[in-house]
């Protein structure tokens, strides 16, 4: 029996697809489904889980290369959302470009994870080292 760290088999089973130059994204709950693409949906009301609550509890278990991230979202959020969101990535380069093409990423990803966040463009592209 696991005791500790992520505990959801369907989220262990996404992650340890998620290897070498792979991408999965975690999504706000108003982000789109892709057919053929694998989607965990982990929403339960709004606000839970976040975004960043997920990125949190995965990231020890990841070799992050970088992330993408949509350029609306500095506009849409306030400078504290946006030192929590920086935060969350220290060390991890992120790369912000429009949401037109964040979401042109998507359909090459191992797997989406769908929050039940409700921050504008919160949604993130991870890349595997």
């Amino acid at each position: 029996m696991l005791i500790q760290g992520v505990l959801n088999p369907d989220l262990l089973h996404m992650l340890a697809r998620f290897r070498h130059t792979n991408t999965l994204v975690i999504a706000d709950r108003g982000f789109p489904s892709w057919p053929g693409l694998p989607t965990l949906d982990l929403s339960v009301v709004d606000g839970l889980p976040t975004v960043l609550q997920i990125l949190v509890a995965i990231r020890p278990n990841l070799m992050l290369g970088g992330a993408f991230m949509a350029r609306e979202f500095k506009g849409c959020n306030t400078k504290a959302v946006q030192d929590r969101f920086a935060k969350s990535f220290h060390g991890v380069t992120v790369t912000w470009e429009p949401h037109v093409a964040f979401k042109k990423r998507v359909p090459g990803s191992i797997g989406l994870i769908r929050t039940g966040d409700t921050i504008h463009y919160a949604n993130m592209i991870l890349v595997s080292a």
